[in-house]
């Protein structure tokens, strides 16, 4: 049961947290007053009352709406400031997505989330662990000359990584590779010597930044997951084609945590296991 705020302590805080937003607002008591529709006098006794009395909520809910803060913040229901519409703003958020990963926003939220552990699940072999032939390959029949950027984002994005305090865990299922390196469903078209360079990278790269970079695959019979990248506790980013979905809520950002931890709780293959699971597939061709 929430606990009963005294009239008094209220009255104070209302005070205190409407001087905070006039302060904050870079506003005076004049143009509060015009704005709300009131004199000046009554703004100058909102402020300076030392009674336990609070004003109508005509006046208190003109007030948030002048200096852009919520009436419950106003008058201590809360202790966010924003409005429930900012508030559903920030909770989520759609960014125009790029078929190659050659848009600043993906790299801003990589530096925003430093320090932070990074999970993700591509959409396919990530990018940033890709050789210059995988992704002039992939991209070039329809970046064309743009491919160049998406091969120059990939690069900044693995010397972030190799620069940056952040541990780095990346979870596919175990057909992505297997098509890989086998050239089977969309790699297809893939050269060999393109295969097991691009199999080599990933030993090497896996190898070399271990246990910075951890990557886990799992059995997608088993598990399912669509394309995620989560940031830390910041944010949580899910790509559906054209669009990033980007949630910033706390409890969204938790699920998809633990969504995300179940998957490298039931890896088929570990970061440990997996440069001998590609050799043994090298293997094989």
């Amino acid at each position: 049961m929430m606990e009963k705020t005294d009239k008094r302590l209220r009255a104070d805080l209302f005070r205190t947290r409407l001087s905070d937003a006039m302060r904050d607002r870079g506003t005076n008591q004049s143009a509060l007053a015009r704005a709300v529709g009131v004199d000046r006098s009554t703004i100058s006794q909102l402020l300076k009352g030392t009674g336990a009395r609070l004003p109508n909520a005509q006046v208190v809910g003109e007030c948030a709406r002048a200096l852009g803060v919520s009436a419950d913040w106003l008058l201590g229901l809360t202790d966010r400031p924003e409005t429930a519409a900012d508030i559903l703003a920030n909770t989520m958020a759609m960014t125009e997505a790029s078929r190659a990963l050659v848009d600043e926003q993906i790299f801003r939220w990589h530096q925003e989330a430093a320090g932070f552990k990074i999970r993700h699940v591509p959409a396919g072999l990530s990018d940033m662990l890709k050789t210059q032939d995988m992704l002039e390959w992939e991209y070039t029949p329809h970046l064309g000359r743009s491919t160049q950027q998406a091969i120059g984002a990939s690069q900044d994005r693995l010397e972030w990584m190799r620069s940056a305090q952040s541990d780095y865990e990346i979870a596919m299922p175990l057909y992505e590779v297997y098509s890989m390196v086998r050239g089977e469903g969309y790699y297809a078209d893939l050269p060999k010597e393109i295969r097991l360079a691009q199999a080599r990278r990933l030993i090497d790269v896996s190898h070399d930044l271990y246990p910075r970079l951890r990557v886990y695959l799992y059995d997608a019979r088993r598990l399912y997951s669509a394309p995620i990248t989560i940031f830390g506790p910041q944010m949580a980013v899910l790509y559906i084609g054209q669009t990033y979905m980007a949630f910033r809520d706390t409890e969204r950002v938790q699920a998809l945590t633990q969504h995300f931890d179940h998957l490298v709780r039931e890896a088929q293959v570990t970061a440990r296991q997996f440069p001998d699971h590609l050799r043994d597939l090298m293997a094989d061709i």
